[in-house]
């Protein structure tokens, strides 16, 4: 199965506008293909009948000269969490949650259908997203398409995997503290974490939710152009969504900026935890590439506080999240998750609030502020800081599978903080990328982080879009 099915979103829909491509034919192949990669578990619900009207209604259209908008006729794929489309289940990865179906649309969807997409189907998620491994016991584990006993990552691993075997144009994210950004890097593939603010949610459950804020949406495909089109269409105010900013200028035309117009910071380990070898060699090898572009690069000493103290902050705060979100869920579904069917991992994420009290938890944004200077410090006069994305390959797949325990010859807790460089950036609220920069000798996935100021996605994606001209990874899939 070939990528050239669907093309590129943009592309794509250029040609179904023409009527040079059918958006029918193009979904039938896409639901095609899905079946065959079942065994990724990418996908939890297909909403295929639904998906062939739609594609009918841009054929249609399309013939009659009528534009649907920038994405007439793509399909593409939401995750399985705060992106609900009428009618379809939305199960947020609980086993509990599996007859649930959604009453209304998300603002993410209402965005996609008015940009004229085709919806195919909701993609997997560890339950309630509360983990870097996509793994639940609703549908089971997803795995990265380039070895599939290794973890899609999490906690948006289905819309990742999609992408990568291409079983969809893009699908939609969500990151709370790398859920983007870790399943990029597993999957070779682009994965945006906005500023907070930036692509709405409304979410009734909590309109606040994220005042101390770590959830993010964002788009997740294969190539920079894509995803920037696809942020392009989700960014912007929405009043349902309080803590929503206004929209600023399209990122799009950012991806044709010169590498010679670009400047970096790099810091191969953000001073804070070791790094393997290996993906410090290969995203390494993509900074000097980026340098031989024209790319401004700089090596930058990152001070962020100490890795201990500052992973606790990040637990404290998460922790308190997670059983909030709990706390709702439980009340508006009637369930009790301590005695419901729920993986052991959630119910232990859920209790790092225990015995924190509300003012520890707003102490802890002492070390988040300096963490913010600290980033800060480094991306001046730089358009981004770059890292690796993890600090190791992609890993075992399954919730029971370890972490890596030794890295780079250090003993380390073997949790998911150990394993990735994202979630400062949850914490001081960058925006970032993770892309790809090449595989492993084993053939597996390295993501590279780009990192940028405060509503600078334009310059995060610039930088990803040099990367991409001068290490192209189009042919680096399975399926190539």
């Amino acid at each position: 199965m070939h990528i050239d099915t669907i093309s590129s979103a943009r592309e794509l829909a250029d040609a179904i506008r023409r009527g040079e491509r059918s958006s029918l034919a193009v979904v039938e192949a896409l639901l095609e293909r899905i079946e065959a990669a079942s065994d990724l578990n990418a996908y939890v619900t297909l909403i295929a009948d639904a998906a062939r009207e739609r594609a009918r209604e841009a054929d249609r259209a399309a013939a009659a000269g009528e534009d649907l908008g920038p994405l007439h006729g793509v399909p593409v794929a939401i995750k399985d969490l705060r992106d609900r489309k009428a009618g379809v289940r939305n199960t947020m990865g609980l086993a509990p949650l599996s007859d649930h179906v959604a009453s209304t649309d998300s603002i993410t969807v209402e965005r996609l259908e008015a940009a004229g997409a085709v919806i195919v189907g909701t993609t997997n998620t560890p339950a309630l997203a509360h983990t870097i491994k996509t793994d639940n016991r609703l549908v089971g584990a997803t795995a990265t398409p380039f070895d599939l006993e290794r973890s899609a990552g999490g906690s948006s691993g289905g819309s990742a995997a999609a992408v990568a075997a291409g079983l969809t144009t893009f699908a939609t994210g969500s990151d709370i503290g790398g859920s983007l950004r870790v399943p990029a890097s597993c999957c070779n593939v682009v994965g945006l974490k906005p500023s907070f603010g930036r692509v709405p949610a409304g979410s009734r459950l909590d309109s606040f939710g994220t005042h101390t804020p770590f959830m993010i949406g964002g788009p997740i495909g294969r190539s920079t152009e894509d995803v920037a089109l696809a942020f392009d269409i989700l960014s912007g105010q929405d009043d349902r969504d309080p803590l929503s900013v206004p929209d600023g200028d399209d990122v799009l035309p950012a991806t044709d900026r010169l590498a010679d117009d670009l400047s970096i910071g790099y810091s191969p380990n953000l001073d804070l935890q070791p790094v393997d070898p290996t993906v410090r060699a290969i995203v390494g090898d993509a900074v000097d590439d980026l340098a031989a572009a024209g790319v401004a690069v700089t090596d930058v000493d990152v001070s962020l506080p100490d890795y201990e103290p500052l992973r606790s902050a990040y637990y404290t705060q998460v922790g308190g999240y997670f059983a909030a979100l709990a706390a709702r869920v439980e009340e508006r579904f009637g369930i009790d998750l301590e005695t419901a069917d729920v993986e052991e991992t959630l119910l232990s994420t859920i209790a790092l609030a225990n015995d924190t009290s509300a003012v520890e938890e707003r102490l802890a944004n002492g070390l988040r502020t300096q963490a913010y200077d600290a980033i800060e410090d480094a991306l001046a006069g730089h358009d981004a800081l770059v890292t690796p994305t993890l600090t190791v390959p992609p890993y075992g797949k399954r919730l029971a599978d370890r972490y890596p325990t030794t890295i780079d010859g250090q003993d380390v807790d073997g949790i998911p903080t150990d394993a990735m460089l994202t979630w400062i950036f949850n914490l001081t609220g960058h925006p970032a990328a993770s892309v790809p920069a090449g595989l492993t000798d084993d053939g597996l996935p390295v993501g590279l982080q780009i990192v940028g100021r405060r509503y600078a996605e334009a310059d995060v994606l610039a930088v990803a879009a040099a990367l991409e001209r001068v290490r192209p990874w189009t042919g680096h899939y399975p399926d190539s």
